[in-house]
């Protein structure tokens, strides 16, 4: 197998923003705003994590049991059309559209955008002027780009915290994400079970296929995000727990780890959230970061394509 310890992480950092002063104040107006296809998931003993970690300075490891509350939560992730009511009634600005740029991979920049600026280490990934959760891969893209079916994406963090607020909901734990996503197998590897994606025969999630980051062959039908009602949902009826988007999480990226080079990785990290669930870019052979007990962290005010959320909320 491939070793992944020493490329960077498949998400970028936006590090260079500076924090947003007088964000506005997403209340709750006592409207419980249930997503209709919210799924209940049972509690009791959740297992966290993995005996065979694909990238162990990742935190993947080790196995272990905790116990949590019964919960529901969506069946997808929050899907444009959804953001777009969010947005509709309350007149919310993204992060993306207040900071005036967001990334985008660099095989989905349109040619009219002309030059744009890439990120260090990671050069597939490009500054657009303009682009956010309307305008996906940049000005003039809504009408090609834009799907009301698809997961929202561009989503900060601090984004998905306030959409979470006015729908009375919250984002997951790792622990309740994980959970949910096993769909009841238990210690699996997959939300399916444990068989291997591939690039030939065997296409369960939306992923890369080819040879990354220069050919994706789309061989499961998507070379950007699919709709967030696709592929087979899992044994609790949930989609695209893996692949499709990276989806944020409640939770601090933290990694308990004695290792030199992984404390010191984590001193540029400090107050990054915790992602799970890869995307659309993720492969075997850079990005193994769509299994169930992967994992990534990022600043909370970074934005791409392949960054939205799902939301739960408490049983009873």
């Amino acid at each position: 197998m491939t070793d992944h310890a020493d490329k960077p992480s498949c998400c970028p950092k936006a590090a260079a923003r500076s924090s947003l002063k007088n964000r506005p104040d997403i209340l709750w107006d006592g409207t419980l705003r249930l997503a209709e296809d919210a799924v209940l998931i049972p509690g009791g003993k959740a297992i966290v994590g993995t005996r065979q970690p694909g990238i162990p300075d990742d935190g993947e490891d080790p196995l272990r049991h905790t116990r949590i509350k019964p919960f529901r939560i969506g069946a997808t992730a929050v899907t444009n059309a959804q953001f777009k009511a969010f947005v509709d009634a309350t007149g919310y600005v993204t992060e993306a559209e207040r900071f005036g740029w967001s990334f985008v991979f660099w095989l989905q920049v349109p040619d009219h955008i002309g030059m744009t600026q890439g990120v260090p280490e990671v050069q597939w990934w490009r500054r657009v002027e303009g682009a956010d959760w309307r305008q996906v891969n940049g000005p003039g893209t809504q009408e090609t780009d834009w799907h009301p079916d698809h997961p929202a994406v561009h989503i900060s963090w601090h984004d998905a915290q306030d959409y979470a607020k006015w729908a009375g909901g919250r984002l997951p734990s790792e622990a309740e994400w994980e959970h949910a996503a096993r769909g009841g197998l238990g210690e699996v590897k997959f939300p399916w079970g444990d068989q291997e994606p591939n690039d030939d025969d065997f296409q369960p999630c939306n992923i890369w296929q080819g040879r990354f980051p220069e050919l994706n062959t789309a061989k499961d039908g998507y070379a950007t995000t699919a709709p967030a009602r696709s592929f087979e949902p899992n044994g609790y009826g949930l989609y695209n727990m893996c692949g499709n988007i990276w989806e944020w999480t409640a939770d601090p990226f933290r990694i308990k780890s004695l290792k030199k080079p992984v404390k010191q990785r984590l001193l540029g990290m400090k107050g990054y959230k915790l992602a799970k669930g890869g995307s659309f870019l993720c492969h075997r052979s850079y990005c193994y970061r769509y299994r169930i007990a992967a994992r990534s962290g990022n600043s909370p005010d970074s934005t791409t394509t392949h960054q939205g959320f799902r939301i739960v909320w408490p049983e009873g």
